[in-house]
């Protein structure tokens, strides 16, 4: 349907039943695109939570994407109620990463579930990159499908274990959070890094990444 080589490996696990709390797919970010082809992978509709998406990019979703206000307790209670409507996609790096590496995750979405899925994502874009640190973003997709042979890959791992959870195995947020970093960085190959979602922006477009920051450059 998108025009691109779809691979998807795992088993992911059954959408929840009636009155029972969603499951967490957490990926590692490549493109704006990611929560998109995991629902189409799913086969069934997912909600997404996204950082510094504009207004726009959020209308044309063809999945609900929620904005997050980096105000941590009311972010935490929105998740929590996405998760009692479904299933839901995060991205705790934050932001992409076109390179071989993981940024580090928050913490955050460790806190708020015990039904954490691992999901690792690798894409192929050989001539144009979907991901820029300047720029309008809602044409990050577009420059993704202009590659003459886009692919993704899409890797369902084992749901985490009750024992490397928060709730049922008494782990600290960022030791479940820095878990499934390398779960997914040993699935994908990927190096580790505690480099921080600001820290990319700054290095490579010299703002903050806030989609107010980018358009004040103009």
């Amino acid at each position: 349907m998108l025009g691109i080589n779809l691979v998807i490996k795992g088993h992911p696990p059954p959408a929840p039943s009636r009155g029972s709390p969603g499951n967490l797919y957490v990926c590692n970010h490549r493109t704006a695109l990611d929560p998109i082809v995991i629902a189409i992978a799913l086969g069934r509709k997912v909600s997404c939570v996204t950082y510094s998406v504009s207004k726009l990019s959020r209308f044309l979703s063809p999945i609900p994407a929620v904005a997050l206000t980096r105000d941590r307790v009311a972010d935490a209670a929105m998740i929590r109620a996405l998760l009692e409507k479904g299933d839901l996609v995060v991205c705790p790096e934050g932001t992409t990463c076109r390179e071989k590496y993981l940024l580090r995750f928050s913490a955050l979405f460790a806190e708020l579930s015990d039904r954490i899925v691992p999901v690792a994502v690798n894409v192929e874009q050989g001539m144009f990159y979907g991901t820029s640190v300047r720029g309008v973003k809602f044409w990050d997709a577009y420059y993704y499908f202009m590659n003459p042979r886009p692919a993704y890959e899409v890797s369902f791992l084992e749901r985490l274990p009750e024992g490397m959870t928060c709730r049922g195995g008494g782990k600290s947020a960022v030791e479940v959070a820095n878990h499934v970093q390398r779960v997914l960085g040993g699935a994908l190959g990927f190096e580790c890094t505690q480099l921080t979602r600001k820290d990319k922006y700054m290095l490579l477009g010299g703002n903050d990444g806030m989609v107010e920051s980018m358009y004040s450059k103009k």
